[in-house]
């Protein structure tokens, strides 16, 4: 298989590590995640990784508490999900680096894009913890500043449906996919790629979105390598 882009930023979503649990880190389902990215590495792909923290908590669903501090607590949720995947990873043999928007250097690196970026070019998988560091933002906009900043030929949106449909496929049995869209068909038709935010950095910067299924973590390779799957947003 032959790499289609030279660097990608991969969005995880937090769920995606519980595996069949509500909750928590199913280890044996992030070796299964974290295969493919090592095979990418290999492959020379630079690699950075965005993960949500969505399966321990989301701050918007937080009820009555102020919505900063929530927001602030997703973030620790986030380094938790990544410390987890540089875990995977170093055990396959892969060199991490996660660097976090907010200072905690007994446990990584505080976020500073020239460092990012020199490890990417260094062949190390780069993971960024915390989000954009600020509350009210999403880690779907953090993986598009992200992107932004490091150069990332595409993003990469590993979630829990196939791709993107015109409503929800779970609640409608015939709801259709699409196979490609424009980010301003995503704004216009409010359809739940991202939050509008993260979609309007995308559109701003030109940078290509991939929506596909994590559920058979062996697309990430496909991905990569320019397969046809997923629903492709530019």
């Amino acid at each position: 298989m032959q790499p289609k882009y030279k660097r990608v930023l991969l969005k995880l979503s937090g769920e995606s590590l519980a595996g069949d649990g509500s909750s928590g880190i199913n280890f044996d389902v992030l070796q299964e995640i974290c295969e493919p990215i090592r095979a990418c590495v290999d492959m020379g792909v630079e690699m950075g990784i965005v993960v949500g923290g969505g399966n321990f908590w989301r701050g918007r669903s937080s009820g009555q508490m102020d919505r900063t501090r929530a927001d602030h607590m997703g973030m620790l949720a986030t380094v938790i999900n990544a410390l987890g995947v540089a875990e995977i990873l170093e055990q396959m043999g892969v060199i991490c680096r996660v660097q976090t928007a907010m200072a905690m250097p007994q446990i990584a690196e505080l976020y500073v894009r020239n460092k990012a970026v020199r490890h990417l070019e260094k062949g190390r998988v780069t993971i960024f913890g915390c989000g954009t560091g600020n509350p009210f933002f999403s880690t779907d906009t953090a993986a598009a500043l992200r992107a932004a900043e490091i150069g990332a030929d595409i993003i990469l949106k590993a979630t829990m449906v196939d791709g993107v449909y015109d409503s929800d496929p779970k609640k409608n049995p015939s709801a259709a996919k699409y196979e490609t869209l424009s980010f301003q068909e995503v704004l216009s038709q409010n359809l739940q790629v991202m939050d509008s935010t993260a979609a309007s950095l995308c559109k701003d910067n030109q940078i290509p979105l991939l929506v596909f299924s994590i559920e058979q973590p062996g697309n990430i390779t496909k991905a990569v390598c320019g397969e046809k799957i997923g629903t492709l947003v530019k």
